[in-house]
C-alpha cells in the first residue's frame, strides 16, 4: 500500500464512508481504498487495532471480515512464532464483541477455524477451546459458533492446506467428536426454552454429522436424537427452530447413508421419521407451507437413505415400505413444490427396478408408482379459465407443471402400459372437448 501504514483515524473514516456516504461515488472510492488495505500487510495490526478500540459495528466487522480474509488467503505472510499470540489475540476479541452483533461473532469463530485448521502447531484445538470456555455460560454461543463452523471449513477452497493436513484434522475432529456431542447435550438440558440456544446446537450437530466423523453408535443412545424428534412433533414448535431440527435430521439420514454400517443409528432414525406423520397432518390443517416442506424434505432424504434396503427387502425391517406411504401422503399435498421435492428418489427408484427387471419385485412397488402418477396428473391439470390461454402460448404440447425428470427419462417397463392406460383417463385439463391430446 502506497504511503506506509495508514493512521486509525483514516481507516475509520474509509469505513464511514463505506456504509453512510450518500455520495455512490463516494462509496466505491472508499471500497476500493480499503480492498487495497485488506491486501496489504499493514491490514493484520490495523484489524486488531479496530477490535480492541470497539467503536462500532461497522468497522468492528470490517476489522473482523479483514482478519478472517487474510488468514484463508494470505496466512503465509506470519512468521510461526507470532501464531499462538494471534490466536490469543482472536479469542480475546470474541470474547469482548459477543454481545456486539452475531455477524462479527460469525466471522471471528470463522477467523478462528481457518486458523485452527492452518496452525499445525495447535493441536487438540477442539478440546482446547472446550475446556476453555465450557464452564462460562456467556461464552456459550460463541464457542458453539466455533465448533460449528469448524467441520464446514475442513473443505473450503479459500484454504490452502493439502490433503494431507486435512485428512489429518479429520481424525483430530473424529476424536474429539463425542466431546462435542456431550457438550450440546449438556447446552440442551441448560437451555430449557431458550430457542436460539437450540437452534445452535442444531446446527453445530448438523455441521458434524455433515463431516461424517460422528460415532454412530454414540449417537444412537443419545438423548439428543430424542430432542429433535419432539421438537418436530410439537405443533407449536416455532418455524426457525423446525427448521433447523429438521436439517439436522436431514444431515443425520445423509450421513448413514451406508445403513450396513451404521445399523444402530440408522434404525434410531427411521423409526424417529416414521413417528412424524401425524406433525405433518396437523402442519397441513394450519396451512404451514414452511413446516410441510421441512417434513416432506425428511421424508425424501428417509427414502434416498434406505432406498436399496427397500428394493433388496421390501416390507421387511428397515425396508417398510410405509416410507414409501410418508412420500404419497406428500404428493398428494395441492401444492406442486411439495411433491417436487421427491422427484429425485422416485427417479431413482425407478433406474433401480429398471435394472433389475424382476416380475415380483415390479409387482410389489407398481401400485406405490401408480399412486404417484395419479397424485401427478392431478398436480398437471389447468383449470378451465386456464385452458385457452395455455393453447396459445404453447405451441409445444407437455404436460403442464410437470417435471422432465419423470416426464421425459424411463419408468420400469412394469408400469409402461399402465402409465398409457392412466394418462389417458385422468389427464383431461377441464372438459374432453377441450383436451389438449385430443386436437
Amino acid at each position: 500500500m502506497e504511503g506506509g501504514k495508514p493512521s486509525l483515524t483514516l481507516v475509520y473514516q474509509a469505513v464511514q464512508a463505506l456504509y453512510h456516504d450518500p455520495d455512490p461515488s463516494g462509496k466505491e472510492r472508499a471500497s476500493l481504498w480499503l480492498g487495497e488495505l485488506q491486501r496489504s500487510m499493514f491490514a493484520w495490526e490495523i484489524s486488531d487495532q479496530l477490535l480492541q478500540l470497539k467503536q462500532d459495528v461497522e468497522s468492528c466487522y470490517f476489522a473482523a471480515q479483514t482478519m478472517k480474509m487474510k488468514i484463508q488467503t494470505s496466512f503465509y505472510e506470519l512468521p510461526p512464532e507470532t501464531h499462538n499470540a494471534l490466536r490469543d489475540s482472536l479469542l480475546t476479541h470474541i470474547q469482548n464483541l459477543k454481545d456486539l452483533s452475531p455477524i462479527i461473532v460469525t466471522q471471528l469463530a470463522l477467523a478462528i477455524a481457518d486458523l485452527a485448521l492452518q496452525m499445525a502447531s495447535w493441536k487438540g484445538c477442539v478440546h482446547t477451546l472446550i475446556e476453555k470456555y465450557n464452564e462460562d455460560v456467556g461464552s456459550m454461543p460463541f464457542l458453539i459458533e466455533i465448533l460449528t463452523v469448524l467441520p464446514e471449513e475442513v473443505h473450503s477452497r479459500s484454504l490452502r492446506i493439502g490433503a494431507n493436513r486435512r485428512t489429518e484434522i479429520i481424525e483430530d475432529l473424529a476424536f474429539y467428536s463425542n466431546t462435542v456431542v456431550a457438550l450440546l447435550t449438556s447446552c440442551v438440558e441448560k437451555a430449557g426454552g431458550d430457542e436460539k440456544m437450540l437452534i445452535k446446537v442444531f446446527r453445530c450437530l448438523g455441521s458434524w454429522f455433515n463431516l461424517g466423523v460422528l460415532d454412530s453408535n454414540f449417537m444412537a443412545s443419545n438423548q439428543l436424537l430424542m430432542v429433535l424428534f419432539q421438537i418436530l412433533q410439537r405443533d407449536e414448535t416455532s418455524t426457525n427452530l423446525h427448521e433447523a431440527a429438521s436439517d439436522c435430521v436431514c444431515s443425520a439420514l445423509y450421513a448413514i447413508e451406508n445403513v450396513d454400517t451404521n445399523v444402530a443409528l440408522a434404525l434410531q432414525l427411521f423409526q424417529g421419521v416414521l413417528t412424524l406423520e401425524t406433525a405433518y397432518h396437523m402442519a397441513v390443517a394450519r396451512e404451514d407451507l414452511d413446516k410441510v416442506l421441512n417434513y416432506c424434505r425428511i421424508f425424501t432424504e428417509l427414502c434416498e437413505t434406505f432406498l436399496e434396503t427397500t428394493v433388496r427387502t421390501p416390507g421387511q425391517g428397515m425396508g417398510d415400505l410405509r416410507t414409501l406411504e410418508l412420500l404419497l401422503i406428500c404428493a398428494g399435498h395441492p401444492q406442486y413444490e411439495v411433491v417436487e421435492i421427491s422427484f429425485n428418489f422416485w427417479y431413482r427408484l425407478g433406474e433401480h427396478l429398471y435394472k433389475i427387471n424382476d416380475a415380483n419385485l415390479h409387482g410389489v412397488f407398481r401400485p406405490y408408482i401408480q399412486r404417484l402418477l395419479h397424485c401427478l396428473a392431478r398436480h398437471c391439470q389447468l383449470d378451465p379459465d386456464h385452458v385457452r390461454l395455455w393453447d396459445r402460448l404453447s405451441p409445444i404440447r407437455f404436460w403442464p407443471g410437470s417435471d422432465p425428470v419423470l416426464t421425459t427419462r424411463r419408468w420400469p417397463r412394469c408400469c409402461s402400459r399402465w402409465c398409457c392406460c392412466r394418462r389417458a383417463c385422468t389427464w383431461p385439463c377441464a372438459t374432453p372437448a377441450s383436451s389438449w391430446w385430443g386436437r
